[in-house]
């Protein structure tokens, strides 16, 4: 049965949400090859109405990612080729006139969608870049003065190419924390490179996803039952100092000049929350936090200039606050 015909039969049962949402690695590994982290992620922020930061090099499947996500949770989707010389409004939308009219009327742009996949963000100059900002943190654009209300559930999956920097221009940190997660894609495996190939020999073609068998297994009652169910997670006061003790950590960090903010910390906790749920449980434990730390917080700081010609990364740094925050008991 299509999980969207009958929403009023189980809209409000989170078991069944549960379900649909993990069949949705099943789903899309019918189209991408071993990329569970990342299809987790992109579940993690719809469940927190947050968005992803996808990084990794050209050719990994990234935009094959979310279209297949957007077929099998039965969501639109769109792309963007953010480039130098894209406008605002041709990510907004804006005001055309009509000569039959006399008037002029709004003709949305691409953000009007659920799933926007914003392709190599970093390559269009920030005035563009900002125009995501209402959209992303208020879920509305506003043109001539009206805002007009997004879609829900709407996700920005922004992609950057993370060996290439000739060009482009670095999100500025306060974007940066716009972001829920930031994903890094690598490259598949020896044996998933070959499944790769062999579909592709067999006669794979990314751009049908029906003829690969990608078929719709959750949809938007799914998602809100799933997020009501989230929001009811309980969270112990123990783990809530326990995710604060670890973004502060990050502050007093030697190796960083830039830490964790209270909105970090926020969302970590938010993300911990998701995952608790998708693995079934409706506490969430230290072990949930540590799952979604690198992810979340990877993106929100910033290396000492020394540190980082030191080899230290944003992970390993990370990694070793949690080996040293003590854990809860």
């Amino acid at each position: 049965m299509d999980p969207t015909t009958d929403n009023a039969g189980y809209a409000g049962d989170p078991a069944r949400s549960r379900a649909s949402l993990e069949a949705l690695r099943a789903e899309i590994a019918k189209a991408v090859v071993g990329q569970d982290p990342a299809v987790t992620g992109l579940v993690v922020a719809l469940l927190c109405r947050g968005h992803v930061l996808l990084e990794g090099v050209p050719g990994v499947a990234k935009t094959l990612l979310v279209r297949a996500l957007a077929s099998a949770l039965e969501l639109d989707t769109k792309r963007v080729q953010f480039t130098p010389d894209l406008m605002p409004s041709d990510v907004t939308g804006s005001l055309v006139y009509d000569t039959r009219t006399a008037e002029f009327s709004f003709q949305p742009g691409p953000v009007f969608t659920n799933l926007l996949l914003a392709d190599e963000i970093n390559r269009t100059p920030p005035k563009t870049q900002s125009s995501l900002l209402e959209a992303m943190e208020e879920r509305q654009v506003t043109v001539d003065g009206t805002p007009r209300p997004l879609p829900d559930p709407f996700l920005v999956a922004a992609t950057q190419n993370p060996v290439e920097y000739e060009g482009t221009y670095p999100l500025p940190e306060a974007q940066l924390d716009r972001f829920l997660l930031k994903l890094t894609i690598p490259l598949p495996s020896r044996q998933d490179e070959i499944d790769v190939l062999t579909r592709h020999a067999e006669g794979f073609n990314p751009r049908d996803l029906r003829a690969a068998g990608v078929r719709p297994v959750a949809g938007p009652a799914d998602l809100e039952a799933a997020r009501a169910a989230v929001a009811k997670t309980a969270i112990s006061p123990e783990i809530t100092a326990y995710v604060v003790d670890i973004c502060r950590a990050t502050r007093e960090s030697p190796s960083l000049t830039l830490g964790v903010s209270p909105r970090g910390a926020t969302a970590l906790l938010a993300t911990a929350r998701a995952w608790a749920w998708l693995t079934g449980r409706d506490y969430v434990i230290p072990d949930d936090v540590k799952a979604l730390a690198l992810p979340t917080l990877r993106h929100r700081v910033q290396l000492r200039p020394e540190a980082e010609m030191e080899g230290v990364t944003a992970d390993s740094v990370i990694n070793a606050i949690l080996a040293h925050v003590p854990v809860p008991r």
